[in-house]
């Protein structure tokens, strides 16, 4: 079994505006064209994916430098 990486400040912050909004991430990810992979990559921290944290921090109105 692998082991999870824990969440990152960024992704706890993804995960509560997806709860605000109250949709999940998949259809979060269908709604906007991203990997639900490269979306898993960022609340994981598991990879930089640059391109698409700015996309998703644009979307969900979140400011990656401000999430402790």
């Amino acid at each position: 079994m692998k082991n999870k990486k824990p969440i990152t400040p960024f992704g706890w912050a993804i995960k509560q505006r997806l709860t605000e909004l109250q949709m999940d991430q998949k259809s979060f990810c269908e709604l906007h064209g991203i990997p639900p992979s490269r979306l898993s990559n960022l609340i994981h921290g598991t990879r930089k994916a640059a391109r698409h944290r700015h996309l998703v921090a644009r979307l969900l109105d979140i400011h990656p430098n401000e999430v402790k």
